[in-house]
């Protein structure tokens, strides 16, 4: 078995026990990338040269006996939305081709803190503006279990990254569904925490009220390491929630015995794909066997979501890219006949055709006289969505349903069809309107061999829950080890 297929805990074992040494394995990880990745393009940028000399400092120290973090000498790759210093971070947009951080983000100094290294920033949705990492100005990632077809979005990158063994983990952001959607498509574990558990601070803003990063792994276990890492308050972010963090993996094996599971009517309605709908269904069914009680549940407000976050999310995105302007930082237009002309060329070449889409619908619904009709009236229904959770985690622990209403599609399929494409978030979104936490975990697969994921949500900051949920399925099944058949530049 190739040293990337393990799990980040078990190198970290063979880490620790000089089985293997950091610099054997990243230099072993770099070769499998180099051969396999010109047909995935998960990545904007790779650093093997950093990454390499990162691994010398933690041979170093396991050899010396010298504490070492809790990613020491694991590989991560980190969606490029978030800032890593002196390296490129560039939202997948051409209007931030050349912005090199002078900071790190909250989560990125994290990882260095545990001794993570960082081997590349990937591709996504240009300012995570999308559903299937279509929308990149630089390239279009390609999902390892088919290459006809798309990742899902925005974190398409990371978790092509992670199911393709580039990395043992990734990060993601988290808008609208954009760590668990691609994570069901691509087969891995994505979670998406509690909105204010893990620090904004370093993650350039699409929406800011929805907006949250989070993780990509191989298994559970991996998803509880990873947010043992990044959860936390940071006083640098005023949406960090002061609220203690618990140790993920202790008691994450305690089963499900007298738990009681909510379905919302709602997620299983029209317009959900038969075999997705009857992989969670299975799932449902090994639950009850475990010992936990399935219970019906409704969401009424569920059929308003899609409109009230593409107002609000919109709303909130050409707020945050009113900064690019060609002024401060990025891309500037060549030629323009003074300041405005220069503000809308620079603009009108930097940003591709759906983050321009959705500046313009969010500056319509904040406009004078539209207001009250759009933005004030979707933040009112915003608050009846979370009360409809509210109520549901009064008779429940949790709730599942699918992640995606359909496995992946082909690429170009939707790209025509923006409002077919914003659907694709259907079961993720509401999720983010509320706040709450949400993994999704692989539960099956299609009949053409397409991954597809369930979706596991709960209270607020209650990610060691679902956690504990998740590995109680994953430890009965073995969707999770299986791996796309993948073919390099040499075979």
């Amino acid at each position: 078995m190739r040293l990337s297929g393990y799990t980040a805990l078990q190198i970290r074992e063979k880490l620790l026990s000089r089985e293997i040494q950091a610099s054997d394995l990243v230099g072993q990880l770099f070769k499998w990338i180099k051969d396999i990745e010109p047909n995935i393009h998960a990545f904007i940028t790779t650093c093997e040269k950093e990454a390499l000399e990162k691994t010398v400092e933690i041979d170093k120290k396991i050899i010396n006996r010298q504490k070492v973090g809790l990613l020491a000498g694991i590989p991560i790759a980190v969606k490029d939305n978030i800032c890593t210093k002196n390296l490129t971070t560039t939202c997948a947009s051409k209007i931030l081709h050349n912005f090199i951080p002078p900071y790190d983000a909250f989560v990125v100094k994290r990882l260095k803190e545990e001794d993570a290294i960082i081997i590349g920033k990937t591709n996504l949705d240009e300012f995570a503006m999308g559903s299937s990492t279509e929308n990149s100005g630089y390239k279009i990632t390609r999902n390892p279990w088919n290459h006809e077809c798309v990742p899902g979005g925005s974190s398409g990158g990371s978790a092509a990254a992670v199911a393709a063994d580039f990395s043992f983990l990734a990060l993601g952001s988290d808008t609208g569904g954009s760590v668990r959607q691609p994570a069901a498509l691509c087969g891995v574990v994505g979670i998406k925490p509690t909105y204010g558990r893990v620090s904004r601070y370093g993650l350039i803003a699409f929406g800011s009220s929805l907006d949250q990063i989070g993780t990509f792994s191989k298994d559970v276990k991996d998803a509880a390491l990873l947010l043992q890492v990044i959860a936390g308050y940071d006083s640098y972010d005023s949406t960090s929630a002061q609220v203690p963090v618990p140790d993920y993996l202790q008691g994450i094996e305690s089963g499900v015995k007298g738990l009681r599971i909510g379905i919302p009517k709602e997620y299983f309605a029209g317009g959900l794909n038969a075999e997705v709908s009857k992989a969670v269904k299975d799932a449902l069914k090994l639950y009850e066997n475990l010992g936990a009680t399935v219970v019906d549940i409704s969401l009424p407000h569920t059929e308003y979501a899609v409109a009230v976050y593409y107002i609000v999310a919109n709303a909130e995105a050409s707020s945050n890219l009113a900064r690019y302007d060609g002024v401060k930082y990025g891309y500037r237009t060549g030629e323009s006949r003074g300041i405005i002309d220069m503000y809308c060329r620079t603009r009108s070449e930097g940003f591709g055709n759906e983050v321009k889409r959705r500046i313009m619908l969010g500056n319509y619904a904040l406009s004078s006289g539209y207001y009250d009709a759009y933005y004030l009236k979707a933040s009112k229904v915003r608050n009846l969505i979370k009360s409809d959770f509210d109520a549901a985690f009064e008779k429940v622990d949790c709730i599942m349903c699918p992640t995606s209403p359909v496995p992946a599609f082909k690429i170009g399929e939707r790209a025509n069809n923006p409002l077919e494409m914003y659907l694709s978030d259907i079961y993720t979104i509401p999720a983010n309107l509320a706040g709450i936490p949400g993994i999704s975990i692989p539960c099956g697969f299609s009949k053409t061999g397409l991954p597809i994921g369930m979706q596991i949500l709960a209270k607020h900051f209650e990610e060691k829950k679902i956690l504990q949920i998740a590995y109680a399925f994953e430890r009965e099944t073995d969707f999770h080890l299986k791996k796309p058949a993948l073919k390099g530049l040499t075979g």
